[in-house]
């Protein structure tokens, strides 16, 4: 019997210590944003798109209205056991552009609660036409119905 009692002993931590690991976070990075002292390299009103791609590299997607700026994501993902993951952390740059090419504004956002909070704005213009594409996306979050979408 001492033969099992030990196989029990070794099964028991065994489970326990799969048990461990199974809760263990896991992190996972996705994507890229420049770090604050790249940023201070970006003069506004005298770089342009070219300066700004050899300064801090490629963006992860430019603006979709007239290729208005450029914006670098990060997120930072987490998964525990089985769950789904989840983000527990996303900063996105925006770096927008005026008609003749320029840097207008300098903005880096972040995620808190679900919601985007502006953490860094260098250039803030008031007017609606010079509003960043994300800035224009997530103002609309909230202010449509289903019934909107389905034409009632």
């Amino acid at each position: 019997m001492p033969g099992m009692t030990n196989a029990i002993r070794t099964a028991a931590l065994g489970a326990c210590l799969a048990l461990t690991l199974a809760c263990t976070p896991i992190y996972r990075d996705h994507g890229y944003v420049p770090i604050d002292e790249e940023l201070a390299q970006i003069v506004v009103g005298k770089d342009n798109r070219q300066s700004v791609l050899e300064k801090i590299g490629e963006p992860a997607t430019g603006g979709l209205l007239e290729d208005s700026g450029y914006y670098y994501i990060h997120s930072r993902m987490r998964t525990i056991g089985p769950r789904r993951p989840e983000v527990i952390d996303r900063q996105v740059v925006a770096i927008s552009f005026n008609q003749r090419g320029l840097v207008s504004n300098v903005e880096r956002f972040g995620l808190k609660d679900g919601n985007v909070v502006p953490l860094s704005r260098r250039v803030t213009s008031s007017s609606a036409a010079n509003k960043g594409f994300l800035r224009q996306l997530l103002g609309n979050l909230g202010r449509f119905s289903a019934s909107d979408m389905l034409g009632g």
